[in-house]
């Protein structure tokens, strides 16, 4: 991990992301983010329909770390929590009123933060799913300008090519103002501002919205390690009706995938695929066959699943890559959902499987994405 640079102020307000599939449990999700043996929040405001700026307690000591510890990783709120920044600096105000708001928000940026030499500036609008494009485009004209100011960089060119482990600049705008912070894209849990890159799931001839889930998987995968080779073999447990498998193969990846049901005929004959059509439960792979990958997206108890994919674990190369997906059918409570992720994630650790990271992203409903090696 990567502190913030040395003169950045320390933070004791954070910029937090809830998915509204959680909004019915905001106050129990809230209510568990705290510093490291001492209170929660202090106070809560609300900005939108997914976002809210929490005020921590003050740090005890003036002998202040040189990055405050962080109120939300490894709490029970981690998992609920899509995205969150420590906030350096913000700008209450309604920016379509605000004469030259651009250039002087550029310069405040400039003034603050070019000293720390972000590896990377990163502006996006605070409510990126809303119709009104008017955001969007003022964040886009920001950061032009912003980049402008900053001194001439080689730093990365996209937002995937940041280096996980280095300080960003994030910045986000809507109509409750600016805030800003330097984090490093893995603790805030996402390369772009608010999360994870909107990954289109309408394009002619999508099988199913899985296909968009696995590709943003993949995606924010790099921010905890490189990306699988091409011609890696990926094991896949409840292919049907092939959304994902069609994603891997459009990624130049070799698929194993099983199911009761068929795949849609689209797939029929597709190179690299292999389709077994048969019960998880009962299969078995052919003798001396290793995978680079395994993949679960299959419906049901999550336990119950994990057991599958623990049980064919044994046919995965040492290192190996498992996705797999938490589901919480008939979970109606915050307390519920924790303790079905606790349960999981023990069974998970007794069969020597190693969490690289749990998350919720766009695509998932009331579930979660798990990163496992072996």
């Amino acid at each position: 991990m990567t502190d913030v640079p040395s003169g950045t102020p320390i933070s004791t307000n954070y910029l937090i992301r809830i998915p509204e599939v959680f909004a019915p449990w905001t106050p129990e999700i809230l209510a568990a983010c705290r510093i490291p043996g001492g209170p929660s929040a202090r106070s809560v405001t609300p900005l939108g329909p997914e976002y809210s700026l929490l005020k921590m307690p003050a740090l005890p000591s003036p002998e202040a770390p040189a990055a405050a510890p962080d109120p939300i990783t490894g709490t029970a709120a981690a998992p609920f929590i899509s995205w969150h920044l420590p906030i350096h600096h913000s700008w209450p105000c309604h920016p379509p009123k605000m004469e030259n708001f651009i250039e002087k928000a550029a310069r405040t940026l400039h003034r603050k933060f070019a000293a720390a030499n972000p590896q990377s500036i990163q502006i996006g609008p605070l409510h990126a799913g809303a119709p009104d494009r008017y955001y969007k485009s003022l964040a886009s004209n920001l950061r032009g300008r912003t980049l402008q100011l900053f001194p001439a960089r080689q730093g990365p060119q996209s937002a995937e090519e940041q280096n996980p482990n280095l300080p960003t600049l994030f910045c986000l705008v809507g109509k409750e103002g600016l805030f800003a912070g330097l984090q490093t894209p893995r603790l805030a849990n996402g390369f772009h501002p608010g999360g994870t890159k909107f990954v289109s799931q309408g394009a002619a001839g999508t099988i199913s919205r899985a296909g968009a889930k696995i590709a943003e998987a993949l995606h924010y995968l790099l921010l905890h390690r490189p990306a699988l080779p091409e011609g890696s073999h990926w094991l896949e447990l409840g292919a049907s009706p092939g959304g994902m498998t069609s994603e891997l193969l459009n990624r130049h990846f070799r698929v194993t995938a099983l199911d009761r049901a068929a795949l849609d005929p689209r797939l029929n004959k597709a190179p690299g695929l292999t389709f077994a059509k048969a019960d998880v439960a009962t299969w078995t792979p052919p003798p001396a066959t290793r995978y680079d990958a395994l993949l679960c997206d299959m419906n049901g108890e999550p336990r119950q699943a994990l057991r599958q994919v623990i049980r064919l674990a044994s046919f995965l190369r040492p290192g190996a890559l498992l996705v797999f997906t938490l589901k919480t059918p008939g979970a109606s409570t915050f307390q519920a959902i924790s303790e079905a992720i606790r349960l999981t994630l023990r069974d998970a650790s007794q069969a020597n499987l190693t969490l690289i990271a749990l998350t919720h992203l766009t695509y998932n409903r009331q579930e979660f994405t798990c990163f496992f090696e072996t």
